[in-house]
């Protein structure tokens, strides 16, 4: 991992992002940008902000806010640490974010989780829900109040595709130096195909693909994949758990990967870390 974006809009909850967002950094040794994209049009990209103002004077305005967010909320403990900022005007905060990641050829963008009720997390998540299925990079959605202490345990949820191989093996490069356990795991619904065999021939393909020594294995029997994978990500005492964004085809995959990353995205309280299928084909 050699850069990190992280997008913040300035609200209470991104707050605890900018933090992991450090955390990781600091412990990969990777340049953190932290950015805000704003529209100069839009009176509702900053209630607070003076208005009349000019271009360039809103631009200075979001920079002095960004660079006051940085150094209100890092910890003493970084010492000098050099965090770089930027602030990017754009009619499109997607855009925006996806413009810079490109430009600082970003491994991974964070950024806050949103929502605590269903309008709410319609409204207000919606932007992480666009960057993971347009970002040209993985994408980290940190909930409120979790801190990066440990990175021990990752799961990565699979449905034996292709795509997931690649995606397991960008998941290793990022995080190789906390050396975690990566649990590979699959929730088969009661019609779906041979579950068990399907894992010993995706086992089998992805070790001889993947130098890992710390991978294990584990496959379940259910049709309420939401609910049994939140169990098993507590009871492993997961510290991230990860997935592929694909296209549906199908409803398993639609069921699995769309619908499956969004609702993770929006209730779980363990980081998300999100692939895009459309980035490995």
């Amino acid at each position: 991992m050699k850069t990190i974006v992280y997008a913040t809009d300035f609200s209470s909850n991104s707050i605890d992002a900018f933090k992991y967002a450090l955390e990781l950094s600091s412990r990969v040794k990777a340049n953190l940008w932290v950015i805000h994209v704003f529209d100069i049009s839009s009176l509702s990209s900053d209630l607070n902000a003076p208005y009349l103002l000019s271009r360039d004077e809103t631009y200075k305005y979001k920079k002095a806010t960004l660079q006051k967010f940085c150094s209100d909320h890092m910890d003493k403990k970084y010492g000098l640490k050099k965090v770089n900022t930027e602030v990017v005007e754009n009619d499109s905060i997607i855009k925006g974010i996806i413009s810079k990641s490109k430009e600082v050829n970003a491994s991974v963008i964070i950024t806050g989780m949103k929502g605590k009720n269903i309008f709410e997390e319609f409204i207000m998540g919606s932007t992480t829900k666009q960057l993971i299925e347009k970002a040209p990079c993985a994408v980290l959605a940190v909930p409120e109040k979790n801190t990066l202490n440990k990175l021990e345990t990752i799961v990565y949820a699979t449905d034996f595709e292709q795509e997931d191989i690649i995606a397991i093996s960008k998941l290793i490069k990022l995080f190789k130096p906390f050396k975690p356990k990566i649990k590979i795991t699959h929730i088969s619904t009661k019609n779906e195909y041979d579950g068990q065999l399907q894992m010993e021939w995706f086992k089998e393909i992805l070790l001889q693909k993947i130098l890992y020594d710390n991978l294990e294995f584990d496959l379940f029997y259910s049709d309420d994949i939401f609910e049994i994978l939140n169990i098993y990500l507590k009871e492993v005492n997961a510290d991230l758990v990860a997935m592929l964004e694909r296209e549906q085809i199908g409803f398993l995959k639609k069921l699995f990967h769309k619908d499956l990353v969004k609702r993770m995205e929006s209730q779980t309280k363990i980081p998300l870390l999100s692939f895009n299928e459309a980035n490995y084909k």
